[in-house]
């Protein structure tokens, strides 16, 4: 191997490394049984990022308008708490927020039946932190997803 091939591999990252190698891992979602493409198939980031967009903007707009009496940081402040109440209440009834139904998205558990409600209180609470939201696995799903045993996927 020569050094450019070494110093390629070192940053391509261990996942290129290992495909290189000869590796297979699939597309994502292949681990948890899920299509590649179409219903049912891992969510794709964008349209996540998107949901997550339009659920903070609903729920600051609520903030704003019912408990904030016009200080900015206070709508803040209650935004993220109505946040958490709209992520248990939805994703724990419907299993989709308001942004996740106009994107196309839901939250189901990895057999792919209905997310528990001990699970979705744990994964809306970790998605409150955001740190664990944004340390994926090769599925693409979230630590929030992973520790709830969930998976966000296409309607």
């Amino acid at each position: 191997m020569d050094n450019r091939q070494a110093i390629g591999s070192w940053l391509s990252g261990p996942r290129a490394a290992a495909e290189e190698m000869g590796a297979d891992f699939g597309h994502r979602g292949k681990r948890l049984g899920l299509p590649e493409h179409g219903p049912g198939s891992v969510a794709p980031l964008g349209r996540r990022f998107g949901a997550v967009f339009i659920d903070w903007a609903l729920c600051l707009l609520i903030a704003y308008g019912l408990f904030a009496r016009g200080d900015q940081q206070a709508a803040g402040n209650w935004a993220l708490g109505i946040f958490l109440v709209l992520s248990v209440l939805t994703v724990g009834t419907i299993g989709c927020t308001p942004g996740k139904r106009v994107l196309g998205l839901r939250v189901v558990s990895e057999n792919g039946g209905r997310l528990a409600f001990g699970r979705v209180i744990v994964r809306s609470v970790l998605l409150c932190l955001v740190i664990p939201a944004l340390v994926w696995d090769r599925d693409g799903r979230g630590l929030h997803d992973r520790l709830a045993r969930a998976v966000q996927v296409r309607i």
